[in-house]
């Protein structure tokens, strides 16, 4: 399955909802250029969706850490939602779960910005 990414603002944050496979090639290329493009429009605050999110793989994950980078790197800020057990799991044994600002509800999340 491969990936879809809806986009949307709520109070001036870009929301991206993922949905689908997060994997070498086409998935982590679609997300690469969504947050460029959000960066390059001058967006500070995104939030990545990850609830209908069932697979990333290593490269997926790589992808991920370097949109945070990429973000971090322009002066702004991004932050993960609604994690599935699967992706949460991975991203506990990956230590990377201490990196990524995590939040379960989108409400607080969006306020997280602020």
């Amino acid at each position: 399955m491969a990936l879809t990414i809806a986009s949307r603002e709520v109070n001036g944050v870009a929301v991206l909802d993922l949905s689908g496979r997060i994997t070498l090639g086409e998935g982590s290329v679609q997300i690469r250029d969504a947050i460029r493009n959000l960066i390059g429009k001058g967006q500070k605050s995104i939030l990545l969706n990850l609830g209908d999110v069932n697979y990333i793989d290593s490269s997926g994950l790589g992808e991920l850490v370097s949109a945070y980078t990429t973000a971090r790197n322009q002066g702004a800020a991004l932050k993960l939602l609604k994690l599935t057990k699967k992706v949460h799991d991975l991203l506990q044994l990956t230590k990377l779960y201490t990196v990524f600002d995590i939040y379960d509800d989108e409400a607080s999340a969006i306020a997280s910005f602020k």
